[in-house]
């Protein structure tokens, strides 16, 4: 009985320090993870766990390299790449801008850079007529989600991890992510392709269009032309590294023989491992930008994706430290209560993983939590990269993406709902993870 109430306590306090995090996010996640954290071993005797270092170093090696890109103007060059693609097809907008926003969110590893698109989303979609809230919730859930298909997101990082010692290679994983992805963002392009009246037609629109606050709806955009050439092509130089890092990662993970091998003492031969790989590469091609476009050190990491990225580290520490510690405790007991789940219908651990996601708000910390339990109780590694998109359940409840784009909206047709959860992004959310889920599942079976 002491051991059940035990059992209880620990759980609560589990499920009250992620619940607290997560109200705060980022920082916040991590802060609490570590409270709870102290509680599980000083308070109940737990033996903490290992934090995933691995998983950390690599989130780090990428948010190091990815802010010395932003550094270099990479990231802003890029963001004006997509602004011409959106107005070259306007009256296109619903389904070009997800998929626009998503590329550059699978290039980089990152959904910060998609941010800097959305104004120009809900300002072509203005200027074409279309109901902006069509094309700004189809972009900020794929961009969300589209971390999944990334090889240099942190999500992915995580699960690259968590599945090496199932021998999971990167490209195993994004052989099954990048078609899911790809079939799930246009199903979901088409979920909100008529959703709503049309733009001349909404309610709102109307109002402010009387009131005389439509002429202020275009956002003023100006380009700078007499930008020096020189300094344009160390902007493409950079892009184009991390592009040569990528691929470096993606060309040893795909032909595996190309990676160094050594033979212990006892015999056995150890090939790099793929973390390393990411880590080693990422970080060199930080130094190659930053020695070939003559980047100043203080823009290292003056950017945003480096305040960014490393308060999503700090998240995935406290909060995976924290669900490490109490997994690691009753290890045993999960593994006999999850298998039978795992014998006779394993996608139900994807609603474990959405629930989780949205109570976290980290996919990457969400990996690191569970994808090792869901292999650890049966279930084949392959399939819990099918349900790798459940770990996006974080646009549950409205964050700052969401948030944001709603004054970026000045239609007023984008709305966050008087109820929480009705809001624009509930339904082109749970579309993108259902059809990426069984998009992912059937890839999975042909396999």
């Amino acid at each position: 009985m002491e051991t059940d109430l035990n059992f209880w306590l620990q759980l609560f306090t589990v499920a009250f320090c992620i619940g607290l995090g997560g109200r705060y996010g980022g920082v916040g996640l991590g802060a609490a993870g570590g409270l709870g954290v102290c509680i599980l071993v000083l308070f109940f005797g737990l033996k903490p766990s290992s934090p995933p270092v691995s998983t950390i170093l690599i989130i780090v090696a990428v948010i190091a390299c990815t802010s010395i890109l932003q550094g270099a103007g990479g990231l802003d060059w890029m963001v004006k790449i997509a602004e011409r693609m959106l107005r070259r097809w306007p009256k296109a907008i619903t389904f070009v801008a997800p998929f626009v926003c998503s590329f550059f969110v699978i290039f980089v590893g990152t959904a910060y850079v998609a941010f800097a698109v959305y104004p120009v989303v809900a300002e072509v979609a203005t200027q074409a007529r279309v109901r902006p809230e069509r094309p700004i919730a189809a972009s900020v859930i794929s961009a969300g989600i589209a971390v999944v298909a990334s090889p240099m997101s942190a999500a992915t990082a995580a699960l690259v991890a968590s599945l090496s010692p199932y021998n999971v290679s990167l490209l195993d994983i994004l052989m099954i992510s990048v078609p899911a992805f790809i079939i799930a963002t246009a199903a979901t392009c088409l979920s909100v392709y008529w959703r709503g009246t049309e733009l001349e037609d909404d309610p709102e629109f109307k109002r402010r269009v009387a009131e005389g606050d439509f002429e202020d709806l275009v956002l003023s955009r100006t380009d700078d032309k007499n930008a020096k050439s020189s300094g344009l092509n160390k902007v493409r130089l950079s892009v184009a590294i991390f592009a040569m890092g990528v691929a470096v990662v993606l060309l040893l993970g795909f032909f595996k023989g190309l990676l160094p091998t050594w033979t212990t003492p006892d015999g056995r031969t150890i090939t790099l491992p793929i973390p390393s790989l990411i880590q080693m590469v990422m970080l060199a091609c930080g130094l190659f930008i930053i020695v070939a476009c003559k980047i100043p050190p203080h823009k290292f990491a003056d950017g945003s994706v480096f305040r960014a990225g490393l308060i999503g580290v700090v998240g995935v520490f406290g909060i995976s430290w924290l669900t490490g510690t109490f997994f690691d405790g009753y290890h045993d007991q999960f593994v006999s209560l999850f298998k039978t789940m795992a014998e006779s219908t394993p996608l139900l651990f994807g609603l474990v993983l959405f629930f989780f996601s949205a109570v976290i708000l980290s996919p990457s910390a969400t990996v690191v939590a569970l994808m090792p339990l869901g292999a650890a109780i049966g279930i084949p590694p392959l399939l819990l990269v099918a349900l790798y998109p459940a770990t996006c359940g974080d646009f549950l409840i409205p964050g700052g993406a969401q948030i944001g784009c709603c004054s970026f909206d000045r239609t007023g047709t984008t709305h966050l709902g008087s109820w929480v959860l009705n809001h624009s992004y509930l339904l082109p959310g749970c579309v993108h993870v259902i059809t990426g889920v069984a998009a992912g599942y059937a890839i999975y079976c042909m396999l």
